[in-house]
């Protein structure tokens, strides 16, 4: 199996790797996750956990190497809900759950 971001390092021949700074379009971020064709990017703008899809050659700087900022509690709590959500009648319900 490869390893993450392989096609696109290697049909593109960028550096694309987790954690990598990027500026797409000026617009300063990090490799998040790997979209196939694309490197998802968190923005320094946006909330951690939210990922643009961008083609990895249109207009896209790639820099030094950061590090991927990690989701908020309430994110991740929000992202266990929707695993497990069909079990409960709506997310108030699933917040009186897990404060028993």
């Amino acid at each position: 199996m490869p390893d993450d971001f392989t096609y696109v390092r290697e049909y593109y021949d960028v550096p694309a790797c987790l954690g990598r700074r990027v500026e797409v379009y000026g617009k300063p971020g990090v490799i998040a996750a790997d979209r196939g064709h694309h490197i998802g990017v968190n923005f320094d703008s946006d909330k951690p956990g939210v990922i643009a899809s961008c083609h990895p050659t249109s207009e896209v700087k790639y820099l030094g190497m950061g590090s991927v900022r990690k989701l908020s509690r309430s994110q991740q709590r929000y992202l266990r809900y929707l695993d497990v959500g069909d079990c409960f009648d709506d997310f108030h319900h699933f917040l009186k759950y897990c404060k028993d």
